[in-house]
């Protein structure tokens, strides 16, 4: 049944002048293994232990000590047996105790409340040994009148909270099973005669430049004034007024005070004026196309969990800014509201989310799902409700949701009819019912792109019903997870967001997930790390699939998240199909880029040949190409000429602020852009000859064995040299997409790719040149590589290789790689300095690299490396046309020159330095577990593997996958 014993939902105003006292801090506690404790709510606890308020009593203590049990993970399965609405004997329950005295004058002019923003999962509150209200709903607020059970003098606050409850069933929702009192607790007067619940309507007329306002207040009060001092307006509440205004959104998020006055209460709230409408099947907002760049975010902190400060909530919002996200869903449960009142000070769409997911009924057929049984409905409508009144008032709340992964049923009608009951003002959203029968847009989550081209032009398949068929077609749709964060990823952003810019119908979607879900933990010797599910000995856990965060849990941004602003960058600046052409997009609604200076430089070998800055100003949605030639005229060629034939020439150009700069990534700015205007011509092929040694040979600074292994290059010995088709692989490589009948790193396992050996069968001397014919081929498998190595000398400090591989055999699916591994002795590899030209300054994959732009880039070898949660595949450098490593011993230079794949020309190498082995990479279940081994580890290839999705929906996209085929790569090496 609903909660009882509590007051009437209302909004959460961010202010009043009512009085309050925050009762957050320590409390005393303890933790019993039922919920039958036996403690009567009169103890005072003497004696107990404490936690913090808020807080998750798992976490208390943690890292250094788990006193009160460890967190749990599961993904879609419960932690209990599914036996609604029951839940086993064993159930931790938390006993709370708080003393607290109300301020004199409080009892004699109104009421005490103690309000609740949100406990995990059941609680009941007494006060001075009398029990008031029992109540749910995790992350939804609770109110109780205490007054009547308040003494003189200290009161004693008694709250018995359990870990499961026949709410758990509505409340798996992918993440960590963390429980106690973890929202503020506060304590509240309320006057006889206050604002109890005020209802805000502020619509925009974009039409006439009117805004509409009506207040309304509960209870119904004839003495209520309406005042918004900036606009000069006064009237009574229940009344509606236009006025001229500036109206919010995102982009620019105008805010007005609206004062709400009783004789006894001063209520504030910050008003933005817009409106949202699905007008001709397009998401509206103002009258424009409303796209939603967005992301998904749960609430986290790695030593706090759930428990997140306003500092982290600010952080969040200011990190969303500076990496172009425009909208985020609260997957998947309103957030606290103070979150909410950030996004709508500094401009963010929300996608309000309802404390619902009954995802753990799926793996049995959805048999009692609480979303189909009408006997759940007063507890799910009771939950709808709660978000709507809570959050109504707030301006970047664009869209309510029903909840997520909850199947279909009766009861999604039922909640339907409840929020457009209180607020008809917003679209109503929900992905479980694909019918869309009792909602405003069609969404889905991680179909592929090809299906949702379909969607865009209305092609996708029909459903049974002929009626809500029809309906369906003329909605908006919402990719509400798109693209799965998890490791190193996403990859193929751009294959869903051109879509969206191409198609009105499409309103945008959000990225699966914000933050990376570590836990601050430590080894047994005191080693610090984030662990994941299964470090904490649950029982039933879904491993790394919580580590799937564009911030990592120090809050580094992932270089999914560099890669993600650039993908949703408002100045969009893209190759075309015509030589030397950028096209540039306007991607605000409501913005010219009048603020963004328009620069460009033609980069060549890493120097700046030439750099300007455009005139040109895009309206909102204005597309126009600019061709490099007409730029810089008759300099072009004549510069071109003058360059080194085997350098590539990039015209790169960016979209920079003019006033402060909110912290966007550096290179990237509000958009950012190039164009390869010359492809390198390859080095020509070296005639010098190789000298015979006792050993076997010298070529330039190489020196080889008699069986063509290179065992010293310069000065530094060789630890390993071979071809390679391998990698450490990545979450998404580990797991198979939802759409493929076999995943990338089952293929690669199949052939072999991670247990390869070489065969050597022959070694010669040909024109001067050492020509290596070997195999490269994993145990238990008929697949391999037929390679041929040919080494010539261009001078005494100089060589060049030339490694061509042919497939042979009958391969299962795609390659990690085509390439060569070189492991150089470094006994402090980590230090090596990387001086590099080609795409930069991060990791760059090939569907994975709007981010990476042409120039000369440096780091060490430590600072290539992204330390994921869990260690995986990371660090490529794309389009690498020369790399100089800072060696022990001296400088080793490597030049790209011929890089073909399947007959295709490629513009330069890929990169990866480590000083590890990718063996050691993949067997390592976290970071502080890599150790430097004495070497620094060179992967130089002429294609990797793709990223894509496949965690959790699509693969790597066709154009971006490795496939077994012929691969010519040429290195020159100078030492």
């Amino acid at each position: 049944m609903p909660p009882t014993g509590v007051r009437a939902p209302r909004s959460a105003v961010p202010g009043t002048d009512a009085a309050a006292v925050a009762l957050d801090g320590d409390w005393r506690f303890r933790l019993f293994p039922t919920a039958d404790t036996g403690v009567d709510p009169a103890d005072p606890g003497d004696g107990w232990g404490s936690v913090p308020v808020p807080g998750h009593w798992q976490l208390a203590g943690a890292p250094d000590a788990w006193p009160h049990g460890r967190p749990a993970y599961t993904n879609v399965l419960f932690p209990v047996p599914v036996d609604p609405p029951r839940v086993p004997r064993d159930n931790p329950t938390g006993e709370y105790r708080r003393a607290f005295t109300v301020p004199a004058g409080w009892r004699d002019d109104g009421r005490v409340v103690l309000r609740f923003e949100g406990v995990d999962s059941w609680f009941e509150v007494a006060v001075n040994g009398r029990v008031l209200a029992q109540s749910h709903g995790s992350r939804l607020p609770t109110e109780v009148d205490v007054t009547d059970a308040l003494g003189e003098g200290p009161n004693l606050l008694a709250v018995r909270v359990t870990q499961w409850s026949a709410h758990t069933y509505l409340e798996d929702q992918d993440q960590w099973w963390l429980s106690g009192i973890f929202r503020d607790v506060t304590l509240l007067h309320r006057p006889a005669g206050g604002v109890e619940h005020v209802t805000l309507h502020a619509a925009y007329d974009h039409a006439t430049g009117e805004g509409v306002l009506r207040v309304a207040v509960e209870p119904a009060r004839p003495d209520a004034v309406v005042e918004v001092p900036e606009l000069g307006l006064r009237t009574r509440a229940g009344e509606e007024v236009r006025a001229r205004v500036e109206p919010w959104s995102a982009e620019s998020p105008r805010l007005y005070d609206v004062l709400v006055r009783t004789a006894a209460e001063t209520v504030t709230l910050r008003a933005g004026f817009r409106t949202v409408e699905v007008v001709g099947g397009v998401l509206t907002l103002n009258g424009a196309p409303l796209k939603l760049r967005g992301v998904n975010r749960h609430e986290f902190e790695p030593t706090r969990g759930r428990a997140v400060t306003r500092a982290t909530m600010l952080a969040d919002v200011l990190d969303m800014k500076r990496h172009h996200v425009n909208a985020v869903r609260t997957s998947h449960y309103p957030p606290h509201p103070h979150f909410l009142d950030l996004c709508d000070e500094h401009g963010l769409y929300v996608v309000d989310e309802n404390d619902l997911e009954t995802h753990g009924f799926e793996p049995l057929g959805w048999r009692g799902n609480p979303t189909d049984d009408p006997a759940w409905e007063p507890l799910l409508v009771d939950r709808v409700t709660r978000m709507v009144r809570r959050d109504a008032h707030h301006p970047s709340v664009v869209m309510w949701s029903l909840g997520n992964e909850a199947g279909a049923g009766c009861n999604v009608g039922a909640m339907a009819a409840a929020v457009r009951a209180l607020d008809a003002s917003r679209p109503l959203h929900y992905e479980g019912d694909w019918s869309s029968e009792h909602v405003d847009v069609y969404s889905r989550m991680y179909p592929t792109s090809e299906e949702t081209a379909l969607i865009a032009r209305g092609e996708e398949a029909p459903l049974p019903d002929a009626t809500l068929d029809a309906r369906r077609r003329v909605m908006p749709f919402v990719l509400c997870e798109y693209a799965h964060a998890m490791g190193n990823g996403p990859g193929g952003l751009t294959e869903y967001l051109d879509l969206v810019d191409e198609h009105a119908r499409l309103a945008g979607g959000f990225v699966w997930e914000w933050f990376d879900h570590g836990i601050a933990t430590r080894t047994a010797d005191g080693e610090p790390y984030f662990g994941y599910g299964g470090d904490f000995g649950e029982e039933l856990h879904d491993g790394t699939f919580i580590a799937d965060g564009l911030l990592l849990p120090d809050r580094t941004p992932s270089p999914g998240l560099v890669e993600l602003a650039a993908a949703y960058a408002p100045v969009r600046v893209r190759a075309t199909q015509a030589p030397r052409t950028l096209e540039l997009r306007n991607r605000y609604a409501f913005t010219s880029t009048a603020h963004a200076r328009l620069v460009w430089t033609l980069v060549a070998d890493g120097a700046v040949l030439a750099e300007g800055e455009l005139d040109d100003v895009l309206a909102p949605g204005e597309r126009r190409e600019v061709r490099a030639d007409d730029v810089l005229g008759d300099r072009l060629d004549a510069l071109l000429a003058d360059l080194d034939p085997t350098a590539a020439a990039w015209w790169v150009l960016r979209a920079v602020p003019r006033g402060d700069d909110p912290g966007f990534p550096a290179h990237l700015g509000l958009g950012a852009g190039q164009v390869l205007v010359r492809a390198p011509v390859p080095p020509p092929r070296a005639t010098g000859k190789a000298v015979p040694t006792a050993g076997g040979w010298r070529v330039g600074p190489v020196e080889l064995d008699a069986t063509g292994r290179p065992v010293r290059v310069g000065g530094a010995a060789v630890r390993l040299a071979r071809a390679d088709a391998w990698r450490a692989p990545t979450d998404n490589d580990r797991i198979r997409s939802w759409y493929d009948a076999v995943g990338d790193g089952e293929a690669w396992e199949r052939a072999g790719l991670g247990r390869l050996h070489e065969r050597v069968d022959d070694v010669r001397a040909e024109d001067g040149a050492v020509v290596v014919t070997s195999r490269v081929a994993g145990a238990a498998t008929d697949c391999g590589l037929r390679v041929r190595t040919t080494w010539r000398t261009v001078d005494e400090r100089t060589a060049d290789l030339v490694v061509e591989l042919t497939p042979e055999g009958r391969w299962p699916g795609t390659v990690a790689r085509l390439g060569w591994l070189l492991a150089l002795e470094q006994p402090h590899a980590g230090g090596v300095r990387v001086d590099w030209t080609g795409l930069g300054p991060g990791e760059s994959y090939a569907d994975s690299h709007l981010a990476a732009l042409a120039g000369r880039w440096q780091h060490t070898v430590d600072e290539l490396q992204t330390r994921y949660t869990h260690p995986q595949e990371n660090g490529a450098r794309r389009g690498v046309t020369r790399a100089v490593l800072g060696l022990a011993d001296g400088p080793l230079t490597l030049t790209a020159g011929e890089v073909r794949v399947a007959h295709r020309t490629v513009p330069g190498l890929e990169l990866t330095a480590r000083p590890w082995s990718d063996r050691a990479l993949a067997e390592a279940r976290h970071p502080h577990e890599l150790v430097p081994d004495g070497a620094l580890w060179l992967h130089l290839d002429a294609v990797q593997h793709g990223l894509g999705s496949a965690a959790c929906g699509p693969g790597v996209q066709a154009d971006a996958a490795a496939r077994p085929a012929p691969a010519t790569l040429q290195v020159r090496l100078r030492a």
